[in-house]
């Protein structure tokens, strides 16, 4: 049974480092939550390591502009892992093919930027979906509109055997108080209509190892038994971590607080109903990161 705790600062010396997810944790794509970011600002003052860990599909950089005009503290965070950047290397290495048909709005763009880390990059070309070799998806065309309206497009494309790259497996996001849909509600379309979809980011192993490799890389490795992530999202962030054998702590007040009956801290019996109806165990659970 998760253990309900008050505060980060109650568990924080048993970890050296935390992956920590973005979006209904450290701000609401609006702007930043000031308890989150005084919490992660104070760990690293006592000498912890934060990775930002986010299904964001752009860049890091791109992340990085926006967690400046959200007001995410620069002292909050040392590093960022994306699903954006986990795909992108995915992508100029040929994943869905050089001719690409993209599901997208024109902000994500830079998703397509030259990938100067590697050796032998492929020529990405954007065309039409009637000559393209595959599929790539940072987000809907419009995030409220049903993924449904993406069918017809699907169905041609499944016939064709196009693979689907999916830059951001969430399938919801809170935008404020509008929930909006994400890049992985038409990738599971896709994948339910019998097409193939690739996934980089969270719950999937290849944006841990990003993650890991942006830990090292600031010093010694720190083992898994010393990471804790930090998410709301209960299939994605905290199965993503049990899957990896890392302890997870699960922020109740994110995209389940209806479900979990948060309002400062969640109902246990709700949170309990909640956790089991979703098959996940986090060793930890808060209403918000603080």
């Amino acid at each position: 049974m998760t253990q309900i705790i008050s505060s980060l600062s109650e568990i924080a010396d048993q970890y050296d480092a935390l992956f920590v997810d973005l979006w209904g944790c450290v701000h609401n794509g609006v702007k930043a939550f000031s308890a989150a970011n005084q919490a992660l600002k104070d760990y690293r003052k006592a000498g912890g390591k934060v990775v930002l860990v986010t299904n964001s599909p752009k860049p890091r950089a791109g992340v990085q502009k926006q967690l400046v005009t959200f007001g995410v503290y620069d002292e909050a965070w040392d590093t960022i892992a994306s699903s954006g950047d986990s795909a992108r290397s995915a992508l100029y290495q040929g994943a869905v093919g050089q001719d690409i048909y993209f599901i997208g709005e024109p902000r994500d763009l830079p998703f397509f930027d030259p990938l100067k880390i590697l050796d032998d990059p492929m020529d990405i070309r954007r065309v039409s979906l009637e000559e393209a070799e595959g599929i790539v998806c940072t987000g809907p065309f419009d995030a409220q509109a049903d993924p449904q309206v993406m069918r017809k497009d699907f169905s041609y494309a499944q016939s064709r055997g196009l693979k689907l790259l999916c830059a951001n497996p969430d399938i919801i996001v809170d935008r404020g108080n509008t929930r909006e849909w994400c890049a992985g509600a038409l990738a599971k379309l896709y994948t339910e209509m019998g097409g193939e979809s690739l996934y980089f980011g969270k719950p999937h192993a290849p944006i841990y190892d990003l993650a890991r490799r942006r830990l090292a890389a600031m010093g010694e490795p720190i083992p898994d038994t010393r990471i804790l992530a930090i998410g709301d999202g209960i299939q994605t962030d905290i199965k993503g971590a049990m899957d990896e054998g890392i302890d997870a702590l699960f922020i109740s007040g994110g995209l389940a607080a209806e479900e979990t009956k948060t309002e400062n801290q969640p109902n246990p019996e709700a949170l309990n109903s909640y956790l089991a109806a979703e098959t996940q165990a986090p060793r930890y659970t808060i209403g918000f990161l603080r």
